[in-house]
């Protein structure tokens, strides 16, 4: 470490961790240049001051971005790893050949105004920042940028919670066509075990264990979703379907997925299906004509040649509905019924209370005869025209509350009317 004076300016010659570090202070005082010294140390420490001899500093970004992608590759999964290089591809666009030292703050805010502009949403662009970001740390210059350059804010979308009849019509609908019999599967088993639709891809039949009844999630989005799931009726009963299925591919194997690949007819039960969203979107769209009947999709009129009645108001009350939603509305069911939260979050995967809070949306009717259980069914004084407020506070004891509904408060499921459980709900046929 030293302090040199070139002309009137000082400038520090330091090293941290191998990494030499020479810039000046900016200052012709010595007694200036020792404190500024002093703080340049303790943020080089930190990792908060860019060193511009660092190779992926003076690195044009594309590269840059490519090395940083390539640590990354470990982390995350084949999926993941296509949206990343399809994310850093945009940004390449605009900041590839720019070594990583020149780009500055005014750059990432002339980027996110550009993406705005075109009409991009805050999630895509906030996911593009995340390419800008890990790049701009790993060449230790993200310091420079972080009081500036924010995530745009983003609506969370919470869920949805089905009310029953939503419910009945939906798995009636999807057992009714062959063409949705993946998503009926897979829609059964989401109301049935909270599964998510990335861990009902990723099941083998391994995970599958017929005489205890539960199946095994291994892999999840996070590690407490990785868990034992006991199969109730409906679920075990679907589980026995699939498996029928898997015998007419010869796609029993342990190491078969239990959803198999199949695309354009063929089948490969050693990959995952990739998904059912078109299927789902299908379902969740479709509509009766109130005429004849017809199951159809949206349209101006009824696709029936003998019926043609105007359906262009006729609207699917489960339109927009995301298969993700399934496992809001199971562990809604779970949180309406007697079980404890610990329970209920074993079931789900969740870590904590907060987590549990998010998912369950109890609905409004059962709101409504909790607040119920609070009512004496009179209101004091209301006959008098008013509250007598020294007749009621000269009472020699005070109401006492009933019992029933101060132990009501105990607890948050305590609160909520036993509804039907997962485990004794029937899927219609």
């Amino acid at each position: 470490m030293a302090l040199r004076k070139r002309g009137k300016t000082w400038h520090t010659d330091f090293v941290i961790d191998g990494q030499r570090f020479r810039q000046s202070l900016e200052t012709s005082d010595w007694r200036e240049a020792q404190t500024k010294e002093k703080e340049l140390i303790a943020a080089a420490k930190a990792g908060k001051v860019a060193n511009r001899r660092q190779p992926i500093a003076r690195m044009p970004f594309s590269e840059a971005a490519e090395q940083f992608l390539a640590d990354r590759l470990p982390h995350l999964a084949p999926l993941s790893v296509r949206t990343e290089k399809e994310r850093a591809r945009v940004v390449n666009g605009v900041f590839g050949g720019r070594p990583v030292s020149r780009i500055t703050p005014a750059d990432v805010l002339a980027y996110i105004r550009r993406r705005k502009e075109g009409g991009i949403a805050n999630a895509t662009v906030n996911r593009e920042l995340d390419i800008i970001r890990g790049v701009l740390k790993k060449a230790r210059r993200w310091h420079l940028f972080s009081e500036e350059i924010r995530p745009l804010p983003v609506k969370q979308q919470v869920g949805r919670a089905l009310l029953h009849e939503e419910k009945v019509r939906l798995l009636r609908m999807a057992a009714s066509n062959p063409d949705w019999e993946t998503a009926y599967y897979a829609a059964v088993l989401a109301l049935n075990t909270t599964a998510r639709g990335c861990e009902l891809k990723g099941l083998r039949w391994r995970d599958v264990d017929f005489l205890n009844r539960t199946m095994t999630i291994r892999r999840s989005k996070t590690e407490a979703g990785e868990r034992v799931i006991p199969l109730n009726g409906d679920a075990l009963q679907v589980m026995m379907g699939l498996r029928e299925r898997a015998k007419k591919v010869e796609g029993t194997g342990l190491d078969h997925y239990v959803f198999f690949a199949c695309e354009h007819g063929h089948v490969d039960v050693s990959k995952p299906q990739k998904g059912w969203r078109t299927a789902w979107r299908n379902l969740t769209r479709a509509i009766r004509c109130p005429e004849c009947g017809t199951l159809q999709g949206p349209a101006a009129t009824c696709h029936n040649a003998e019926c043609r009645a105007d359906i262009s108001k006729v609207k699917s009350t489960t339109a927009g509905l995301r298969f993700h939603d399934l496992r809001h509305h199971a562990i809604t069911e779970l949180a309406e019924s007697q079980a404890s939260d610990s329970t209920v979050m074993s079931i789900a995967g969740h870590v904590s209370a907060k987590m549990l809070a998010h998912y369950s949306h109890v609905r409004l009717e059962a709101k409504r005869k909790a607040l119920d259980a609070l009512s004496s069914g009179r209101l004091s004084g209301l006959e008098t025209g008013g509250y007598g407020t020294n007749h009621v506070t000269k009472q020699g004891e005070p109401e006492s509350v009933p019992p029933e509904v101060v132990d009501s408060l105990v607890e948050l499921v305590g609160i909520e009317p036993t509804t039907s459980s997962l485990r004794t709900m029937r899927s219609p046929s």
